[in-house]
């Protein structure tokens, strides 16, 4: 089951905090999507992804906002 974090409205460091603290109760193979509109997050969350070794699925920009998929490992 996939999960689903809107961080829109959260300035940076917050939605990298909020998703590692939501990854932190999840299960390894398991799925979050993530929402964000801060413009450092392009840089922060496959950083982020790198560092803690989750996997960075897939990652767009639409109107404005980046939408992550980010798999917990």
């Amino acid at each position: 089951m996939d999960h689903e974090l809107d961080a829109r409205g959260l300035l940076c460091p917050l939605p990298v905090l909020k998703t590692r603290k939501r990854l932190s109760a999840l299960e390894p193979g398991t799925r979050i999507h993530v929402m964000t509109d801060d413009p450092a997050a392009v840089v922060d969350m496959p950083h982020f992804c790198a560092e803690s070794g989750h996997g960075l699925i897939d990652s767009r920009e639409e109107s404005g906002i980046m939408y992550w998929l980010i798999e917990k490992r």
